[in-house]
């Protein structure tokens, strides 16, 4: 009997990539099932499944309708007869569904493994105005989602939740192709559950895919929401929808108080770059300063100076940058003196594979014969190694 325990335990959590990790290694991840979910491989691991078996029912209790913890149970239920030989040692199972909740395991113990250290933060976030309270960053590869609170400028951590994205992964480039995109975007609408469908559970928040960059690059698509699982299903498989994000219910609704439509910046990465305190305040100042310039520049009516700034790549609005800079050098001859002000400031790297940040702001004009307020948006590029700006329109 003995023996059929090592064997099991050992089957339990090797099958699953050797996920288990020890209490003193143990990162917490938020108040989900990470953590118990991971004390039962670790029990298992130690040939306590008793112990372990109490803890899968606790989880059962917690979450009644979380497949895994069920799957877990029905293995530990098996070994008290004979060795675990596979995860999921049902007769008749679908192997296609085992699989799936074999990849939803390994997704949620690497997580709760190899969460970031504290004082790190998501190289994304660079510059978040006031009234932007949140922000969130979902890991592709992690299946993870990040919720940062903006206290007073810096992202400070509040929690994260595992989610499933495309069937084919990320990077969407077109209509169809059943990829979660890679970029910055913002919160658009709220869809509450009331005008869904029960595929998309308690409610759905739309994300401005395609954005200006996307657009311009030729990538395609429509109806990329963050929102939440059937009401008959706890969560979803990492990779099961057609691009979007999901999160199980209780974490949607937890994270529907803090976004802010038209406001809640949405960074989606295959996978997350972080840096420490310091690294990112010195990458945040030096994107500072340069749209500093840019603005002063602009100001001393020197048109060769204000035009540097821009990339040779530039479009906007159907100008690329030769129009761009006639029109700019027509509008010049008229000014005897231009102020320009930038706030609410708000600087978002793309994680893409192109290295650009997404700059918003309030411009607040005025010239000799004109003054204007608008909601600006640029999206600035690393050009012969100075940032420039590729695009410039209305935010």
């Amino acid at each position: 009997m003995r023996r059929r325990l090592r064997v099991a335990a050992a089957a339990a959590t090797c099958l699953l990539g050797c996920s288990a990790v020890s209490g003193a290694e143990a990162r917490y991840s938020d108040a989900g099932p990470e953590p118990v979910l991971a004390h039962v491989f670790e029990q298992i691991e130690q040939n306590h499944l008793d112990v372990a078996m109490q803890q899968v029912e606790s989880l059962i209790k917690a979450y009644p309708k979380f497949r895994l913890a069920h799957l877990i149970m029905g293995d530990l239920l098996l070994a008290r007869a004979g060795p675990i030989q596979a995860f999921g040692n049902m007769v008749k199972a679908p192997p296609g569904r085992l699989a799936d909740l074999r990849a939803e395991a390994i997704a949620r113990l690497n997580a709760y493994r190899d969460k970031p250290p504290a004082n790190y933060v998501p190289r994304y976030l660079l510059q978040m105005p006031p009234d932007q309270k949140y922000a969130i960053v979902v890991d592709t590869q992690k299946s993870r989602l990040y919720l940062y609170q903006n206290e007073k400028g810096t992202p400070r951590f509040v929690a994260d939740y595992y989610v499933t994205q495309g069937k084919l992964g990320a990077d969407k480039t077109r209509e169809g192709d059943q990829k979660t995109p890679i970029g910055v975007y913002h919160v658009t609408a709220s869809l509450p559950r009331a005008k869904l469908g029960d595929i998309y559970g308690s409610g759905a928040f739309p994300i401005s895919y395609p954005n200006e960059w996307d657009k311009r690059h030729g990538r395609s698509g429509h109806g990329i929401w963050l929102h939440g699982t059937p009401s008959n299903t706890f969560s979803r498989p990492p990779l099961a929808s057609d691009g979007c994000v999901v999160l199980a219910n209780q974490d949607l609704d937890a994270i529907s108080k803090e976004l802010q439509i038209g406001l809640t910046p949405v960074i989606i990465s295959n996978s997350i770059e972080w840096l420490s305190l310091d690294d990112w305040e010195a990458e945040r100042e030096s994107l500072r300063s340069e749209i500093a310039h840019w603005r002063t520049d602009w100001e001393s009516l020197d048109v060769d100076r204000y035009l540097a700034h821009y990339s040779k790549k530039f479009q906007s609005d159907g100008q690329n940058f030769a129009q761009w800079s006639a029109k700019k050098r027509q509008v010049g001859g008229g000014k005897s003196w231009i102020k320009v002000s930038t706030d609410d400031l708000s600087m978002f790297r793309n994680p893409g594979k192109e290295e650009m940040v997404v700059v918003t702001f309030a411009q607040n004009y005025r010239s000799n014969n004109l003054s204007n307020v608008m909601k600006k948006r640029q999206y600035w590029i690393k050009e012969g190694g100075r940032w420039k700006i590729a695009y410039e329109g209305a935010g």
